[in-house]
């Protein structure tokens, strides 16, 4: 009995195998008979262009002006089974496709995207575009970094893709993305998931790159449709396209939301408010921007600074109720406040795309939320997660989950080596950075928590410590690039001290430019470094180090804070 069940299994295996090697033939011979032989030389070219040894993210601008788009393949054009799948087509998803061919330079890779687009960065969705003297710029989709250089949004050009249909045939492989297609289901153990429209594609490693959906408020939800399709929750290309017709029409905007997102917003549309008579408010439940991350002090410095910008702001607000009447948005406040507006954007944090973890049978994270990967970023054998989706295990900071492009970047580009055999935990600590305008920006790293201890070190500011300096000096635009910088030694600062000797920063009302440090069992697990750039792998170091501190103050002139 023992022999013949072996020997029908077996059968069975090579029945299928000889199936899937048949289909493959018959579509490379159908591939092979209407292409000529220097298409594939020339498809080649284009798929390895920018490609480097390391799998680095790298910039290389698209000099097409027109928005990346591939039209969605019909079913039968789709392979069926590819060994590379990455489900997402975001930031992530674009690092670890580098991160995979760099260290397989003939892999086969094919992106899934729901959006229409091909992958782009979201960042200047909220910072530079808005700041873009294009009238065209929502088409274009092109803008000046702060360093004054040009570049699209999109991290490559259409040619840099192959189309999904040829991916199992073109020679040396390539970088496919199927867009407007969404996974609805996921078979972890016959390694297959399931799309929108029934086609089902089988794979040997898949990444799940999900991203996340931001959220709205109860009270908006429950307002109706007139209050809801009078409400932003941006997050894509197309948000940012309808913002910035409805800024120019409507007579007022309420951003609610105070952090990163928010507060952006915020500033650019109060920029652009000082040309129109477009009235921008922002309202939070905190009592400054960014109360959640930045000490009490720095977070009303901010707020300060984001009212100059031309900004009514309206701190301790949380929303009652929401309704549209007369032609206007009614905001009511908890303390009986109200506000009359045209249009509300939404910005209150994101809900990590776990959709798939029913049917693939994925744990979640209670706490945090998304997808429970280990180090490695694995979440089953042959399945990883990275992104805003991925709730990881930092080996040195503990379990943890991060919403920032950076740590997309780092994450991809970790998954997609981990996929090819790298076997490598998550120790690069990402950064994340958020800019008030050409002026004002920061850089943070690991834990940064308003409820932790914290230690700030000021200096006075000169006229080149400000985001766009610092850009123009370096030759950077996305801050993600920036991972060159001399390290000095920590040797003389570490021995421990007492958390009874910390003291808060006596500044006055000047924070040019310095240092946080936050604090967990006296060991700096987070920094942000205030008008401070291209310092981010010192800080990463001290981290990573995890050394107790007698003198934080000493520590801060590693950052240079005090040259003029």
């Amino acid at each position: 009995m023992v022999l013949g069940v072996g020997a029908l299994g077996a059968g069975i295996y090579v029945y299928r195998t000889l199936q899937r090697d048949r289909s493959r033939f018959n579509d490379r011979l159908s591939y092979l008979s209407s292409k000529n032989p220097t298409d594939e030389q020339n498809e080649h070219k284009k798929d390895i262009q920018g490609v480097d040894d390391s799998g680095k993210e790298t910039v290389i601008a698209d000099k097409q002006p027109e928005p990346q788009r591939i039209e969605s393949s019909a079913p039968a054009e789709l392979p069926s089974h590819v060994p590379f799948l990455l489900i997402g087509g975001g930031t992530a998803s674009f690092a670890a496709a580098r991160s995979i061919r760099a260290r397989d330079p003939g892999a086969r890779v094919l992106i899934l995207s729901d959006e229409s687009e091909l992958p782009y960065m979201r960042p200047p969705l909220s910072k530079e575009l808005w700041f873009s003297e294009d009238a065209n710029v929502t088409e274009t989709l092109r803008f000046k970094q702060w360093n004054g250089k040009e570049r699209s949004i999109f991290f490559q050009p259409s040619s840099f893709y192959v189309p999904p249909e040829q991916l199992m045939s073109v020679e040396n492989g390539g970088v496919a993305v199927l867009t407007g297609r969404k996974v609805v289901h996921m078979d972890v153990r016959e390694n297959k998931v399931k799309l929108d429209n029934g086609t089902q594609i089988s794979y040997e490693k898949c990444l799940i790159a999900t991203g996340g959906t931001p959220r709205s408020l109860p009270a908006i939800d429950r307002a109706g449709e007139d209050v809801i399709k009078r409400t932003t929750l941006f997050r894509r290309i197309s948000d940012f396209q309808s913002l910035n017709s409805i800024s120019s029409s409507a007579g007022s905007i309420t951003i609610i939301g105070g952090g990163f997102l928010g507060s952006e917003l915020a500033c650019a549309l109060g920029r652009k408010a000082r040309q129109s008579d477009l009235e921008v408010i922002q309202m939070f439940p905190e009592s400054g921007n960014m109360g959640k991350v930045l000490p009490e002090y720095l977070s009303h410095w901010t707020t300060e600074k984001v009212r100059r910008e031309g900004v009514n702001v309206m701190s301790d607000a949380v929303v009652k109720s929401v309704r549209y009447q007369n032609g206007k948005l009614h905001i009511y406040l908890k303390d009986g406040r109200q506000v009359e507006t045209d249009h509300i954007v939404a910005a209150v944090g994101l809900e990590p795309n776990t959709e798939l973890a029913k049917s693939a049978g994925l744990e979640l994270d209670g706490d945090f939320g998304g997808y429970r990967v280990n180090a490695e970023l694995q979440a089953r054998n042959n399945v990883w997660v990275a992104g805003d989706a991925a709730c990881f295990y930092d080996i040195k900071l503990g379990r943890r989950r991060v919403e920032h492009h950076d740590h997309a970047v780092v994450s991809g580009r970790l998954a997609g080596e981990n996929m090819t055999g790298a076997a490598k935990p998550y120790w690069h600590q990402s950064m994340f950075w958020s800019d008030l305008g050409p002026e004002v920006g920061y850089e943070a790293i690991g834990i940064v928590d308003s409820a932790l201890p914290t230690v700030g070190v000021f200096a006075k500011a000169t006229e080149k410590d400000t985001p766009k300096r610092a850009a123009e000096e370096s030759g950077t635009g996305i801050r993600s690039e920036i991972e060159v910088v001399e390290i000095p030694q920590l040797d003389a600062v570490k021995s421990p001290v007492p958390a009874s000797e910390f003291a808060p920063a006596q500044q006055g009302e000047n924070y040019g430019k310095g240092v946080v440090f936050y604090l967990r069992d006296n060991v700096v697990v987070g920094l942000v470094l205030w008008n401070v750039f291209n310092r981010m792998p010192i800080a990463r170091k001290i981290i990573k180090d995890g050394e107790q501190h007698s003198d934080l103050n000493e520590v801060a002139k590693l950052f240079n804070i005090h040259e003029e």
